[in-house]
């Protein structure tokens, strides 16, 4: 029997959190509701969620708080978070990508979109089953173990991360723009805005530390991989 995608709902009103999961157990899904940070990190700490579904105004902590702890914790990062907030202005969406979201969807929300949402997350989340590997420099990908090291060193990347610097390690040298790479790393997924891209190259960049300076910004463009950055090439090893 396939495996229902375990879904960990953190909404404090009840209302729409019964919706939500009632929407989410008829689509295959598994929900699991709290109402605030203390009960969501009890559940987290019992039993890793396929995705969560994070509320910004809770009691307490906020979901804001609560997406930047989570992707400080090497145990709970690789988890996909869409963050729920009925904030709909850029600077509130920039904020939530940058406090570690990896999508953020406006109430009220139709099902579909939210049932589109998190299929788009859980497929970014599973690597391609393909056996190859790819080095630049002193930078290794292997897409079959969903291994990523810098000088012999592991680093850990969330799965949107990894997808975007799959796509950018298989074609290098190349510019490619915002919208290019919506297309190729995030597919069929009609909700990203092309704004999300900078957010997710920023997160990526300081995942990798130094070898985040292989990443050029070409103005105007797009971004570029590189192995010719002068930054890596003169780093100390």
């Amino acid at each position: 029997m396939k495996k229902q995608p375990r879904v960990l709902i953190v909404e404090d009103e009840p209302a729409i959190a019964e919706l939500i999961a009632v929407n989410l157990r008829h689509n295959g899904f598994l929900p699991v509701w709290v109402e605030d940070g203390v009960a969501a990190q009890r559940e987290l700490d019992t039993l890793l969620p396929d995705v969560i579904l994070l509320d910004w105004m809770l009691p307490g902590q906020s979901g804001l708080a609560l997406a930047r702890t989570w992707r400080a914790d090497e145990r709970i990062k690789g988890i996909p978070i869409l963050m729920l907030t009925a904030r709909g202005d850029e600077p509130d969406k920039v904020a939530g990508l940058n406090a570690g979201a990896d999508d953020y969807i406006t109430k009220p929300f139709s099902t579909q979109e939210l049932l589109a949402r998190i299929r788009a997350v859980l497929r970014r989340r599973a690597p391609e089953q393909v056996n190859d590997s790819v080095t630049i420099g002193a930078l290794a990908l292997d897409a079959a173990t969903h291994r990523v090291s810098w000088r012999g060193h592991a680093v850990r990347l969330g799965p949107t991360e990894f997808k975007l610097l799959t796509y950018l390690m298989k074609h290098p040298e190349r510019v490619h723009s915002r919208s290019h790479l919506l297309d190729k790393v995030w597919g069929d997924h009609v909700f990203i805005e092309e704004r999300t891209v900078d957010v997710h190259v920023k997160r990526l960049r300081e995942s990798l530390g130094a070898a985040g300076a292989m990443i050029e910004t070409v103005r105007g463009a797009g971004y570029r991989l590189t192995a010719h950055a002068p930054a890596v090439a003169g780093a100390a090893a």
